[in-house]
Protein backbone atom coordinates (compact mmCIF):
# COMPACT_ATOMS: atom_id res chain seq x y z
CA UNK A 1 0.00 0.00 0.00
CA UNK A 2 2.56 2.29 0.56
CA UNK A 3 4.25 1.68 -2.65
CA UNK A 4 1.29 3.74 -4.38
CA UNK A 5 2.03 7.07 -2.39
CA UNK A 6 5.05 8.18 -4.66
CA UNK A 7 2.66 7.41 -7.28
CA UNK A 8 -0.10 9.36 -6.34
CA UNK A 9 1.82 12.09 -5.43
CA UNK A 10 3.13 12.39 -8.83
CA UNK A 11 0.36 12.73 -10.53
CA UNK A 12 0.29 16.19 -12.60
CA UNK A 13 -2.96 17.57 -10.75
CA UNK A 14 -5.89 18.55 -13.72
CA UNK A 15 -6.54 21.65 -14.97
CA UNK A 16 -10.00 22.92 -15.86
CA UNK A 17 -9.24 23.62 -19.65
CA UNK A 18 -12.96 25.07 -20.61
CA UNK A 19 -12.00 28.63 -18.30
CA UNK A 20 -8.91 27.92 -17.80
CA UNK A 21 -5.97 30.78 -17.74
CA UNK A 22 -5.25 31.19 -21.10
CA UNK A 23 -8.80 31.91 -22.33
CA UNK A 24 -9.39 34.02 -19.23
CA UNK A 25 -6.20 35.94 -20.00
CA UNK A 26 -8.01 36.52 -23.42
CA UNK A 27 -11.15 37.74 -22.20
CA UNK A 28 -9.21 39.77 -19.38
CA UNK A 29 -7.39 41.47 -22.49
CA UNK A 30 -10.22 41.94 -24.49
CA UNK A 31 -12.01 43.59 -21.77
CA UNK A 32 -9.25 46.44 -20.89
CA UNK A 33 -8.58 46.99 -24.97
CA UNK A 34 -13.04 47.71 -24.54
CA UNK A 35 -12.34 49.82 -21.26
CA UNK A 36 -9.36 51.73 -22.84
CA UNK A 37 -11.85 52.67 -26.01
CA UNK A 38 -14.29 54.06 -23.83
CA UNK A 39 -12.60 55.60 -21.65
CA UNK A 40 -9.18 56.78 -21.86
CA UNK A 41 -8.70 57.21 -17.99
CA UNK A 42 -8.84 53.53 -17.93
CA UNK A 43 -5.55 52.47 -19.21
CA UNK A 44 -3.44 55.55 -17.34
CA UNK A 45 -0.22 54.56 -14.89
CA UNK A 46 -1.79 56.04 -11.90
CA UNK A 47 -5.31 53.97 -12.53
CA UNK A 48 -3.24 50.37 -12.92
CA UNK A 49 -1.92 50.54 -9.56
CA UNK A 50 -5.15 51.42 -7.89
CA UNK A 51 -6.31 48.64 -9.68
CA UNK A 52 -3.83 46.04 -8.73
CA UNK A 53 -3.92 47.86 -5.13
CA UNK A 54 -7.40 47.18 -4.81
CA UNK A 55 -7.02 43.26 -6.46
CA UNK A 56 -4.58 42.25 -3.53
CA UNK A 57 -6.94 42.00 -0.78
CA UNK A 58 -9.22 39.69 -2.82
CA UNK A 59 -6.65 37.94 -4.46
CA UNK A 60 -4.76 36.95 -1.10
CA UNK A 61 -8.34 35.50 0.45
CA UNK A 62 -9.14 34.05 -2.93
CA UNK A 63 -5.48 32.46 -2.85
CA UNK A 64 -6.33 30.80 -0.01
CA UNK A 65 -9.92 29.95 -0.70
CA UNK A 66 -8.35 28.33 -3.93
CA UNK A 67 -6.51 25.68 -1.48
CA UNK A 68 -9.59 25.06 0.29
CA UNK A 69 -11.43 24.38 -2.69
CA UNK A 70 -9.32 22.33 -4.37
CA UNK A 71 -9.93 19.85 -1.43
CA UNK A 72 -13.30 19.86 -2.06
CA UNK A 73 -14.03 22.09 0.93
CA UNK A 74 -15.32 26.03 1.81
CA UNK A 75 -14.35 28.64 3.74
CA UNK A 76 -17.01 31.70 4.33
CA UNK A 77 -15.33 32.95 7.10
CA UNK A 78 -12.24 35.09 5.56
CA UNK A 79 -14.82 37.94 5.75
CA UNK A 80 -14.48 38.13 9.21
CA UNK A 81 -11.25 36.84 9.65
CA UNK A 82 -10.29 40.07 8.16
CA UNK A 83 -12.24 41.93 10.30
CA UNK A 84 -10.99 40.68 13.47
CA UNK A 85 -7.59 41.19 12.49
CA UNK A 86 -8.20 44.68 11.56
CA UNK A 87 -9.30 45.52 14.87
CA UNK A 88 -6.67 43.04 16.73
CA UNK A 89 -3.95 44.93 14.72
CA UNK A 90 -4.94 48.37 14.92
CA UNK A 91 -5.25 47.74 18.92
CA UNK A 92 -1.42 47.13 18.80
CA UNK A 93 -0.25 49.26 16.22
CA UNK A 94 -1.55 52.40 17.93
CA UNK A 95 1.59 55.26 17.51
CA UNK A 96 4.56 54.62 20.18
CA UNK A 97 2.55 51.64 22.11
CA UNK A 98 4.19 48.72 20.42
CA UNK A 99 7.09 47.61 18.25
CA UNK A 100 6.00 47.04 14.00
CA UNK A 101 6.42 43.24 14.60
CA UNK A 102 3.50 43.04 17.83
CA UNK A 103 0.73 43.87 15.57
CA UNK A 104 1.88 41.87 12.69
CA UNK A 105 2.44 39.20 14.89
CA UNK A 106 -1.12 39.33 16.63
CA UNK A 107 -2.77 40.16 13.56
CA UNK A 108 -1.51 36.82 11.90
CA UNK A 109 -2.04 34.51 14.80
CA UNK A 110 -5.72 35.68 15.08
CA UNK A 111 -5.78 34.08 11.25
CA UNK A 112 -4.06 30.72 11.65
CA UNK A 113 -6.35 30.44 15.00
CA UNK A 114 -8.91 30.96 13.26
CA UNK A 115 -8.09 28.50 10.01
CA UNK A 116 -6.68 26.00 12.47
CA UNK A 117 -10.35 25.33 14.41
CA UNK A 118 -11.99 25.72 10.69
CA UNK A 119 -9.50 22.57 9.96
CA UNK A 120 -9.99 20.89 13.77
CA UNK A 121 -13.45 21.09 13.49
CA UNK A 122 -14.24 19.79 10.17
CA UNK A 123 -11.68 17.16 10.61
CA UNK A 124 -12.40 15.89 13.95
CA UNK A 125 -15.68 16.45 14.73
CA UNK A 126 -16.62 15.59 11.29
CA UNK A 127 -18.76 18.75 10.92
CA UNK A 128 -19.35 19.72 7.03
CA UNK A 129 -17.18 22.71 5.85
CA UNK A 130 -20.49 24.75 5.40
CA UNK A 131 -22.10 24.91 8.90
CA UNK A 132 -18.00 24.90 10.58
CA UNK A 133 -16.97 28.24 8.42
CA UNK A 134 -20.67 29.83 8.76
CA UNK A 135 -20.10 29.57 12.45
CA UNK A 136 -16.50 30.70 12.50
CA UNK A 137 -17.69 33.62 10.33
CA UNK A 138 -20.40 34.96 12.70
CA UNK A 139 -17.90 34.23 15.54
CA UNK A 140 -15.71 36.52 13.86
CA UNK A 141 -17.78 38.83 13.06
CA UNK A 142 -18.90 39.20 16.64
CA UNK A 143 -15.49 39.30 18.31
CA UNK A 144 -14.76 42.20 15.88
CA UNK A 145 -17.40 44.23 17.52
CA UNK A 146 -16.72 43.43 20.91
CA UNK A 147 -13.15 43.67 20.70
CA UNK A 148 -13.96 47.45 19.37
CA UNK A 149 -16.64 47.85 20.98
CA UNK A 150 -18.30 48.92 17.66
CA UNK A 151 -16.06 51.32 17.15
CA UNK A 152 -13.10 52.17 14.62
CA UNK A 153 -9.56 51.88 16.15
CA UNK A 154 -7.01 55.20 14.88
CA UNK A 155 -3.90 56.58 15.35
CA UNK A 156 -2.08 53.72 14.43
CA UNK A 157 1.49 54.00 13.76
CA UNK A 158 3.44 55.55 10.71
CA UNK A 159 5.51 52.61 10.27
CA UNK A 160 2.50 50.27 10.47
CA UNK A 161 0.75 52.54 7.84
CA UNK A 162 3.72 52.21 5.52
CA UNK A 163 2.89 48.64 4.82
CA UNK A 164 -0.50 49.79 2.98
CA UNK A 165 0.59 52.86 1.81
CA UNK A 166 4.36 52.98 0.78
CA UNK A 167 6.33 51.98 -2.16
CA UNK A 168 9.57 50.89 -3.14
CA UNK A 169 11.10 51.75 -6.62
CA UNK A 170 7.25 53.17 -7.34
CA UNK A 171 5.46 50.27 -6.59
CA UNK A 172 3.21 49.92 -4.11
CA UNK A 173 3.84 47.73 -1.30
CA UNK A 174 0.76 46.14 -1.47
CA UNK A 175 0.90 44.88 -5.08
CA UNK A 176 4.88 43.65 -4.20
CA UNK A 177 3.64 41.14 -1.19
CA UNK A 178 1.45 40.28 -3.71
CA UNK A 179 3.85 39.11 -5.88
CA UNK A 180 5.63 37.02 -3.36
CA UNK A 181 2.84 35.49 -2.09
CA UNK A 182 1.37 34.67 -5.51
CA UNK A 183 4.84 33.15 -6.28
CA UNK A 184 5.01 31.27 -3.04
CA UNK A 185 1.23 29.52 -3.19
CA UNK A 186 2.37 28.50 -7.16
CA UNK A 187 5.31 26.87 -5.94
CA UNK A 188 3.44 25.16 -2.91
CA UNK A 189 0.41 23.93 -4.91
CA UNK A 190 2.27 23.53 -7.84
CA UNK A 191 5.68 22.09 -6.58
CA UNK A 192 5.81 20.36 -3.36
CA UNK A 193 4.36 16.96 -2.50
CA UNK A 194 1.98 18.87 -0.28
CA UNK A 195 0.46 20.69 -3.25
CA UNK A 196 0.07 17.36 -5.21
CA UNK A 197 -1.56 15.95 -1.60
CA UNK A 198 -4.39 19.01 -2.19
CA UNK A 199 -5.00 17.90 -5.54
CA UNK A 200 -5.14 14.01 -4.73
CA UNK A 201 -7.62 14.62 -1.47
CA UNK A 202 -10.27 16.85 -3.82
CA UNK A 203 -9.91 14.61 -6.38
CA UNK A 204 -10.75 11.46 -4.35
CA UNK A 205 -10.62 11.75 -1.07
CA UNK A 206 -11.10 8.09 -0.47
CA UNK A 207 -8.47 6.67 -2.67
CA UNK A 208 -6.18 9.34 -1.25
CA UNK A 209 -7.07 8.08 1.87
CA UNK A 210 -6.47 4.17 1.10
CA UNK A 211 -3.14 5.52 -0.43
CA UNK A 212 -1.95 6.18 3.14
CA UNK A 213 -2.45 10.07 2.45
CA UNK A 214 -3.47 11.73 5.78
CA UNK A 215 -6.45 13.62 4.59
CA UNK A 216 -7.44 15.23 7.59
CA UNK A 217 -3.04 16.87 7.93
CA UNK A 218 -3.67 18.14 4.00
CA UNK A 219 -6.96 19.71 5.20
CA UNK A 220 -6.22 20.50 8.78
CA UNK A 221 -3.06 22.71 6.35
CA UNK A 222 -5.06 24.22 3.57
CA UNK A 223 -7.79 25.73 6.03
CA UNK A 224 -4.79 27.14 8.08
CA UNK A 225 -3.04 28.25 5.18
CA UNK A 226 -6.84 30.20 4.17
CA UNK A 227 -6.86 31.79 7.72
CA UNK A 228 -3.15 33.20 7.47
CA UNK A 229 -3.88 34.24 4.16
CA UNK A 230 -6.91 36.11 5.07
CA UNK A 231 -5.10 37.45 8.20
CA UNK A 232 -2.22 38.89 5.66
CA UNK A 233 -4.67 40.65 3.77
CA UNK A 234 -6.77 42.21 6.97
CA UNK A 235 -3.37 43.83 7.90
CA UNK A 236 -2.55 45.13 4.66
CA UNK A 237 -6.26 46.49 4.38
CA UNK A 238 -5.83 47.69 8.16
CA UNK A 239 -2.56 49.97 7.02
CA UNK A 240 -4.41 51.02 3.51
CA UNK A 241 -6.88 53.24 5.69
CA UNK A 242 -5.05 53.35 8.57
CA UNK A 243 -8.10 52.40 10.38
CA UNK A 244 -9.16 48.86 12.46
CA UNK A 245 -13.17 48.38 11.61
CA UNK A 246 -15.14 45.83 12.84
CA UNK A 247 -17.29 45.86 9.99
CA UNK A 248 -14.69 45.42 7.56
CA UNK A 249 -15.07 42.27 5.44
CA UNK A 250 -18.68 42.07 4.62
CA UNK A 251 -18.90 39.94 1.25
CA UNK A 252 -15.20 39.45 0.90
CA UNK A 253 -15.96 35.35 1.09
CA UNK A 254 -18.17 35.72 -1.74
CA UNK A 255 -15.72 37.96 -3.77
CA UNK A 256 -12.71 35.45 -3.08
CA UNK A 257 -15.04 32.50 -4.17
CA UNK A 258 -16.14 34.03 -6.94
CA UNK A 259 -12.25 34.72 -7.97
CA UNK A 260 -11.69 31.28 -7.33
CA UNK A 261 -14.49 29.46 -9.35
CA UNK A 262 -13.45 32.33 -12.40
CA UNK A 263 -10.09 31.33 -12.89
CA UNK A 264 -10.66 27.22 -12.80
CA UNK A 265 -11.42 26.33 -9.66
CA UNK A 266 -13.54 23.62 -9.40
CA UNK A 267 -16.20 23.39 -6.13
CA UNK A 268 -16.19 19.32 -6.70
CA UNK A 269 -12.50 19.79 -6.24
CA UNK A 270 -9.58 18.39 -7.47
CA UNK A 271 -9.44 21.73 -9.88
CA UNK A 272 -7.62 24.76 -9.85
CA UNK A 273 -4.64 26.60 -10.21
CA UNK A 274 -3.42 29.92 -8.37
CA UNK A 275 -2.46 31.20 -11.62
CA UNK A 276 -6.37 30.91 -12.68
CA UNK A 277 -7.30 32.31 -9.15
CA UNK A 278 -4.88 35.29 -9.83
CA UNK A 279 -6.50 36.04 -13.19
CA UNK A 280 -9.97 35.93 -11.92
CA UNK A 281 -9.11 38.14 -9.17
CA UNK A 282 -7.88 40.85 -11.80
CA UNK A 283 -11.17 40.25 -13.90
CA UNK A 284 -13.30 41.09 -11.04
CA UNK A 285 -10.91 43.84 -9.93
CA UNK A 286 -10.65 45.34 -13.48
CA UNK A 287 -15.00 45.15 -14.25
CA UNK A 288 -15.34 46.94 -10.54
CA UNK A 289 -12.90 49.97 -11.39
CA UNK A 290 -14.40 50.35 -14.83
CA UNK A 291 -17.78 50.80 -13.05
CA UNK A 292 -16.53 53.32 -11.11
CA UNK A 293 -14.85 55.17 -13.97
CA UNK A 294 -18.04 55.49 -15.52
CA UNK A 295 -20.06 56.44 -12.48
CA UNK A 296 -21.99 53.53 -12.02
CA UNK A 297 -24.38 53.75 -9.14
CA UNK A 298 -22.90 51.21 -6.46
CA UNK A 299 -25.92 49.73 -6.31
CA UNK A 300 -26.53 48.69 -9.75
CA UNK A 301 -22.61 47.17 -8.94
CA UNK A 302 -23.40 45.16 -6.19
CA UNK A 303 -26.08 43.88 -9.16
CA UNK A 304 -23.07 43.16 -11.18
CA UNK A 305 -21.24 41.42 -8.51
CA UNK A 306 -24.14 39.19 -7.93
CA UNK A 307 -24.25 38.14 -11.40
CA UNK A 308 -20.88 37.61 -11.84
CA UNK A 309 -21.05 34.77 -8.80
CA UNK A 310 -23.89 33.32 -10.60
CA UNK A 311 -22.20 33.35 -13.71
CA UNK A 312 -18.94 31.68 -12.23
CA UNK A 313 -20.83 28.76 -10.43
CA UNK A 314 -22.96 28.12 -13.80
CA UNK A 315 -19.35 27.76 -15.82
CA UNK A 316 -18.24 25.78 -12.93
CA UNK A 317 -21.48 23.68 -13.01
CA UNK A 318 -20.90 23.36 -16.98
CA UNK A 319 -17.24 22.28 -16.92
CA UNK A 320 -18.06 19.54 -14.31
CA UNK A 321 -20.46 18.16 -16.56
CA UNK A 322 -18.37 17.85 -19.42
CA UNK A 323 -15.39 16.10 -17.21
CA UNK A 324 -18.06 13.91 -16.19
Amino acid sequence: MKDSIPNLAQNKPRVNLNIGKYGLLVALLVLCTALTIITPKFLTLPNIMIILTQVTINALLAFGVTFVIITGGIDLSVGSVVAVTSVVTATFARADNYPLVVPLALGLLVGLAFGSLNGLAITKGKVPAFIVTLGTMTIGRGLALILSKGRPISNLSDSFNYIGSGNLLGIPLPILILIVVFIICTLLLRKTIMGRYVYAVGGNEQAARASGINVNQVKLFVYTLGGGLAALAGIILTSRISTGQPNVGIGFELSAIAAAIIGGTSTSGGVGTITGTLLGALLIGVISNSLDLLNVSSYYQQVVMGLIIIGAVLLDSLNKNKRN
